[in-house]
């Protein structure tokens, strides 16, 4: 549950974020078709009151994604995506100075945007895929970097995903984005699986067994799985009934090296934590 690597601590203007214990990552969605809670937080009022919960749960980071990512959505412009997150970003930044605020997306020009108003860390469900020019923009900008794994993009990548062998060929792919990364002078990352990216059940499963051998590579491990498919589709749930089911895969995660549990329910989140670590101790 703890580890000494120094990849594992990022300083910011005003607060840090120390990784060696695990932390809790609040979503705050502001698209409107997104999997679970689409649509709910459309308003100045809504969203703050979201976010000063989250904090006030225990969330360490708060995610801000204005762009569905679930399995077929239907991709926004740039356009878009600039016009819903940015005036967000700024009301979050000026009412919760010190919180450290990371931000879903997979444009470079988003990202650079987004951290010219106050974002600390960009979250790329793509790992540079869908945009050429995000490594070199992270490099520039210098934050903190979620390296996340998928197969496809939101559009295919359930259509049936195929691995030689999941783990290894995860690990093939952290190992070549790794390399690319710190070439450009980016050390400071945290890296994702991408459950429910390109996966089936059964691969994410395999991948949730095996996260402990995602630690090998010196850098905090990002567990995404709230409320997602291979909860629901193994318990017979709908997003909304899957709280119980996230609470369970969470637990696992931390068992196994998660650092941070990416979720819609942080008070949930942080018992598991809380939990974990009196077990472990």
């Amino acid at each position: 549950m703890t580890t000494q690597d120094t990849n594992y601590t990022y300083n910011f203007l005003n607060s840090s974020l120390d990784l060696h214990k695990p932390s809790v990552m609040g979503i705050l969605n502001i698209a409107p078709d997104s999997f679970y809670d689409g649509g709910k937080y459309s308003d100045e009022k809504s969203i703050l009151n979201h976010v000063e919960t989250m904090l006030s749960e225990g969330a360490t980071i708060i995610d801000v994604g204005a762009c569905s990512t679930r399995p077929g959505a239907i991709e926004i412009s740039e356009e878009e995506e600039e016009r819903r997150l940015m005036p967000v970003l700024q009301t979050i930044r000026k009412k919760f100075t010190t919180a450290i605020v990371s931000v879903d997306t997979f444009r470079a020009s988003i990202a650079i945007k987004a951290v010219d108003v106050g974002a600390n860390i960009i979250n790329d469900i793509s790992g540079g895929t869908l945009d050429k020019n995000m490594f070199s923009a992270v490099a520039k900008l210098n934050v903190p970097y979620i390296l996340m794994h998928i197969q496809g993009n939101p559009q295919t990548m359930q259509q049936n995903p195929i691995y030689a062998n999941v783990t290894e060929d995860v690990k093939i792919y952290f190992t070549e984005k790794i390399r690319a990364l710190n070439s450009l002078g980016v050390k400071q990352l945290i890296i994702d699986p991408g459950f429910g990216f390109g996966k089936t059940v059964e691969h994410n499963f395999t991948l949730l067994k095996n996260l402990c051998e995602l630690k090998t590579f010196g850098y905090p491990v990002l567990a995404g799985l709230s409320r997602k498919s291979m909860i629901n589709r193994v318990i017979n749930t709908k997003p909304a009934q899957a709280l119980n089911g996230t609470t369970v895969l969470n637990t696992i995660a931390l068992l196994n090296g998660a650092n941070i549990l990416r979720v819609h329910d942080v008070k949930e989140a942080m018992e598991a934590i809380k939990l974990v670590n009196e077990y472990v101790q």
